[in-house]
This record gives C-alpha cells, sequence and structure tokens, in this order.
C-alpha cells in the first residue's frame, strides 16, 4: 500500500510495522534500494523506530490486570442499594398504612353497627 503522493503522507501501523520488519533484515545496500523503492526517507525509518520502542515501553510498564474501579461506581452502587431498600420499607409502610385504614373503617362499622345504630344489644 503506497500512501497518497500530495501533501503530508500519513502511513498505516501495519505499514511502518512491515517496512521496519523488512528494513530491519536487509544491509545497507537493500536499505537505501527500499527507502527508493518506497519514496521513504531515513529518518522516517529513525521516528517508526522511536514510536515503536515507546509504544512497546508503554504497554510493557502498562499495570496487569483489571483496571482499578471508579470510586464513583461503588457510591453510585452503594447509593442504588440504599434507594432499593428504602423502597422496599415504603413499600411495607404502605401496606401497613392501608391495612390500619381498613381496620379503623371496620372498629368503626362495629361500634355503629351496620344499621346504624350502636351496636348494644336491646
Amino acid at each position: 500500500m503506497t500512501p497518497r503522493s500530495t501533501g503530508q503522507r500519513r502511513y498505516s501501523a501495519e505499514y511502518k510495522t512491515r517496512i521496519l520488519a523488512e528494513y530491519e533484515t536487509l544491509d545497507k545496500q537493500g536499505k537505501g534500494a527500499l527507502l527508493r523503492r518506497e519514496g521513504l526517507y531515513s529518518s522516517l525509518i529513525t521516528n517508526w523506530r522511536q514510536q515503536r520502542d515507546n509504544g512497546a515501553k508503554a504497554a510493557l510498564a502498562a499495570p496487569a490486570g483489571r483496571p482499578k474501579a471508579d470510586p464513583r461506581d461503588k457510591e453510585i452502587a452503594r447509593l442504588e442499594a440504599h434507594v432499593a431498600r428504602l423502597e422496599n420499607e415504603l413499600g411495607k409502610a404502605r401496606t401497613v398504612i392501608e391495612v390500619q385504614g381498613k381496620l379503623s373503617a371496620l372498629l368503626d362499622q362495629l361500634a355503629t353497627g351496620s344499621d346504624g345504630t350502636t351496636g348494644e344489644k336491646p
């Protein structure tokens, strides 16, 4: 794959890797021929080597394993669990209030009698 010939040329990582691998296996004459064939300058090869080596160093320096959890994620999970507990308690409280309301209405009915009397025997 030969890059565009107008303006600043851009090279893919695959292209750079392939050219570097080939360049490093050649003798001085072969290296010159490769540069001419591809239309490259030796300074590009030097830059590409530095990029490759810096990338390898960065990859080796990266810590192994999973990245550390974001403390905000932990706080969000804690708050979501708290909200779920509160919603559960609220549901129970609503049920208790509903039962108390029905019980109160039933007790009122029994106290006054269903026919409007006080519920006392004559």
